[in-house]
């Protein structure tokens, strides 16, 4: 059931109850948590927070909760599941879900009573018709009995034949609306956003919480998870929210205080805690045009750096250390020079944070930092405990935290650059018909990187555009990419991770790997797991890599 107001159905219904909230491991789910936490606290509501990573992690947690709570939040996790189906659920629990994953299964959007849908469906999500996807067939089925039961003393008669019939075509219309709905998957707007809304609708609403809210909407934005379109729409109504909230001067309020931003961001990842060639160097926006692992690329950037009156010994250095004066310069200097240079996107409207003395840091920069903390690169931390150092680096005041994000990320987009580099030199970039492929070689130093779904939805990503920049095919801008990394995190061995992106040739974001990767793991029977809530990506038998390539290939052909 959707629900249209969140403090009537959803807030008021829970209030001096006891909540469990099951969150996804991402970082708008995580964002979403920490401003529910808040409101919690506020009003004395008990609540439990676990973080989930898989569909087995939520079955899981759901069972061993289940005698504790007659109430579930499921954040960005479970909208595309049958709930009923999967969590039988007694008969007096009642489930909200708050999912930015779409297509929401239509169980989920039709159940009257156990599921409700806080998530807010956009203009352009077609949900099928109720009467199209299900139907009362139980007089039919007990015609079917007594059919089978004398089907041997007696025929059928042509009004049996032509009901039987009609109910076939309507399984067959059925089939074909439910591949309709489902084959694409893609994102819905941020849940953090919707937290935020309702903690502004219950008059609870304050910078922190807009921020969490804020660092929600640029994670789909900075990993190009939303549509162009309701990202502009997010970002125009979060300012709304910034001016309202910090509409006092700098002088009436205390030094320590969060304050909140709107600008012009540079499109460089990090860029204010590591050095401007290092940032963009390992910066997919700025790398892939100026196609800086070239030695023709590095010279233009020198030629960029030169025009801009930017000398190599400042651009190598932090970028607090550079000169005042230089960096003050900076965005505007490469904003008039990034037309000639093929960079006219490399500024976008985005926020950012300061407290008292402390450097400004940008909501991509919390993004990043998380984005690191979330799959780190030591063997000995649990994803629970990971889940836990992404809502320390989220809370004002823990900037050690964030710092040790921004330092893995770091490490994670050197190696990320390190493996681009790779398969370029190395030709890698494989054309397999209807789709390109390339695979990370088993023993490769990074590949505890690459072992973890976002960090290989990256590298995904940064591979793409790379080898478009560089191919001479006029065909290769058309085509989607396939990669797999060996899964040396994973409990069994000899697995891999295979992740599926859209080309580059289309500004949607709408996936359709998902269903794809499902039909052919079911037609060639491979051992894969369809775990992840983002289903563009599976974990796959080694063994069973050959036959799944193969059945893939048939598919989309």
């Amino acid at each position: 059931m959707l629900v249209s107001d969140l403090r009537k159905e959803f807030y008021d219904v829970i209030k001096g109850k006891r909540i469990l909230v099951l969150v996804h491991s991402d970082i708008d789910g995580i964002c979403a948590s920490k401003i529910l936490q808040s409101l919690f606290r506020a009003d004395h509501i008990l609540y439990t927070v676990v973080p989930v990573k898989t569909r087995s992690d939520l079955v899981s947690a759901f069972e061993q909760h289940r005698e504790q709570a007659r109430y579930f939040l499921l954040l960005n996790c479970g909208g595309c599941l049958d709930l009923v189906d999967v969590l039988s659920p007694p008969e007096d629990v009642k489930i909200f879900v708050a999912d930015n994953h779409r297509p929401l299964d239509v169980c989920n959007i039709y159940n009257g009573d156990q599921v409700r849908i806080l998530s807010q469906l956009g203009e352009d999500e077609e949900v099928p018709a109720f009467e199209d996807v299900f139907r009362e067939e139980e007089s039919e089925d007990e015609d079917e009995d007594s059919d089978e039961e004398d089907g041997k003393r007696r025929r059928f008669d042509e009004e049996t034949l032509e009901r039987r019939r009609a109910r076939r075509q309507w399984h067959q219309q059925r089939h074909k609306i439910i591949f309709d709905y489902t084959q694409f998957s893609y994102y819905g707007s941020s849940t953090a956003m919707l937290m935020f809304d309702l903690a502004w609708k219950l008059s609870k609403d304050n910078n922190e919480l807009l921020w969490w809210a804020i660092v929600g909407v640029t994670e789909g934005q900075v990993f190009e998870r939303t549509e162009q379109d309701r990202c502009v729409l997010a970002t125009g109504t979060l300012q709304g929210h910034v001016s309202r909230l910090n509409h006092q001067t700098q002088d009436s309020q205390p030094l320590d205080c969060l304050r909140i931003t709107f600008e012009k961001e540079l499109k460089l990842a990090l860029y204010r805690h590591w050095s401007l060639v290092e940032s963009m160097r390992h910066s997919l926006y700025a790398s892939t045009t100026l196609k800086l692992w070239t030695l023709r690329g590095e010279k233009r950037l020198q030629e960029l750096l030169a025009e801009m009156g930017l000398p190599l010994v400042q651009c190598r250095q932090l970028y607090s250390g550079m000169d005042v004066n230089l960096r003050q310069d900076l965005r505007s200097l490469l904003e008039e020079k990034s037309e000639k240079y093929g960079l006219p996107d490399l500024l976008f409207p985005s926020f950012s944070a300061s407290r008292g003395f402390r450097i400004k840091v940008g909501s991509a920069d919390y993004v990043y930092s998380a984005a690191a903390l979330l799959e780190p690169p030591q063997k000995d931390i649990t994803p629970t405990a990971a889940a836990l150092d992404v809502a320390d680096c989220l809370a004002v005041g823990r900037e050690e935290v964030l710092e040790r994000g921004i330092e893995g990320s770091k490490q994670q987009l050197s190696a990320i650059y390190r493996q681009v580099q790779t398969f370029l030199d190395m030709n890698q970039v494989i054309s397999a018909g209807p789709f390109l492929y390339a695979t990370v070689i088993q023993g490769t130093p990074d590949a505890w990187f690459f072992s973890a779904p976002h960090c290989l939805t990256l590298l995904a990503r940064f591979t793409l555009r790379a080898h478009v920049s560089v191919s001479r095919g006029r065909k290769s801008g058309a085509l989607p990419l396939v990669l797999t990394s060996p899964d040396v995190r994973a409990a069994q061995p000899d697995t891999c991770l295979v992740c599926g992106i859209p080309p580059t040739s289309e500004d949607s974001r709408r996936n359709f790997f998902g269903k794809a990767f499902e039909q052919a793991a079911e037609k060639t029977a491979s051992r894969a797991e369809l775990e992840f809530f983002d289903t563009n990506i599976i974990r796959l038998s080694v063994d069973d890599r050959s036959k799944f390539f193969d059945a893939l290939i048939s598919l989309l052909s």
